[in-house]
């Protein structure tokens, strides 16, 4: 009888859930709505989880009394009070075997470094920062509440400082930028005062979506810009620093794993968070991951069941379901 294990990733705009054997092999993939309670509440987080695990299950041809293990990687569990609501809704699932669920920022720490373990910082709209040593016995982490709690940056953060700056530009406190024409084209107004204006008198709104535009401008070499992605590098290294201080890893080789869609914009916030870490911990090695966290799922159901996933079966599990998705597609 086949091994089975399934592994869900419960984000803010989606879920994904995954079935492999012990060897990596996909066996069923399912994808439904979003997974954050935050966002849709526990009732939306029953329901896309229930609606993508019933698609993977289909498609393997598995009863739920087939899994040995399952692992979840759930945005917006974070504190133990959200322990058993959020345990209650995967014990509905009925599933055999152990259970494991996690802060989905630690599921690209498992998809991401070969070694699955190590930091992972997360930008993408939001940030978070989370870490385990190579026993995950010792944890790190931030509150993952962003700049309110004074952790930054995700796309939010840094439309919050390109805010800024246009009003220190519009004011004098600061220099003038190209920012101010790029976001007055976005949004159809004619000057910076206006666009300000319509900011404050709520007519529009910036959103985490305008990020983009502000990594066109500074390749452009606009300095405002390129000022304004170096303190969202900072904060990024401030944060992962913050956890690699509490892990001790200061004089380990360890990964530092960079998820989220914020990373794609420019290299210099790479660049400027790096700069941070290796100040502290000239060994940590930085990786940019491209892997699906669900990846990082299946690992953590591996675990929960006992078993010790190698290297070889991470690779595995990622060139099944790319190749999958591809078929799809």
């Amino acid at each position: 009888m086949t091994v089975c294990f399934l592994g869900a990733d419960l984000g803010g705009t989606k879920t994904h859930v995954m079935i492999a054997d012990a060897e990596g092999r996909l066996l069923g993939f399912g994808e439904s709505g979003p997974g954050n309670h935050e966002t849709v509440g526990y009732e939306g987080f029953q329901a896309n989880l229930h609606q993508a695990t019933q698609a993977a299950l289909q498609m393997a041809s598995l009863s739920p009394q087939s899994i040995a293990g399952s692992g979840y990687g759930v945005a917006g569990y974070d504190w133990p009070i959200e322990v058993a609501p959020t345990r209650k809704i995967i014990d509905t699932l009925g599933l055999a075997g152990a259970v494991e669920f996690v802060n989905d920022a630690e599921l690209g720490l498992l998809a991401g470094s070969p070694r699955m373990w190590g930091v992972a910082v997360v930008s993408g709209t939001g940030c978070n920062c989370r870490g385990w040593d190579a026993t995950r016995t010792h944890l790190g982490r931030i509150t993952g509440g962003g700049t309110e709690f004074g952790e930054g940056a995700g796309a939010a953060e840094l439309i919050m400082r390109t805010t800024q700056v246009l009003s220190h530009a519009w004011s004098g406190h600061g220099p003038a930028t190209a920012l101010a024409d790029a976001f007055c084209r976005q949004y159809g107004v004619g000057n910076l005062e206006e666009l300000l204006q319509g900011l404050i008198c709520h007519q529009f709104s910036f959103s985490a979506a305008d990020a983009p535009l502000v990594f066109e401008v500074a390749r452009r070499g606009d300095p405002v810009a390129l000022d304004v992605i170096r303190w969202a590098g900072h904060e990024l290294g401030e944060i992962a620093c913050t956890v690699i201080r509490q892990l001790h890893f200061e004089s380990l080789d360890f990964d530092v794993v960079e998820i989220g869609g914020m990373w794609e914009g420019s290299l210099l916030l790479g660049e400027e968070m790096g700069r941070l870490v290796h100040a502290i911990a000239p060994r940590a090695h930085i990786i940019q991951t491209h892997e699906p966290p669900v990846i990082g799922a299946v690992l953590l159901g591996m675990h929960a069941a006992g078993a010790s996933p190698t290297p070889e079966v991470r690779s595995r599990l990622i060139e099944t379901l790319t190749l999958a998705r591809q078929q799809v597609e």
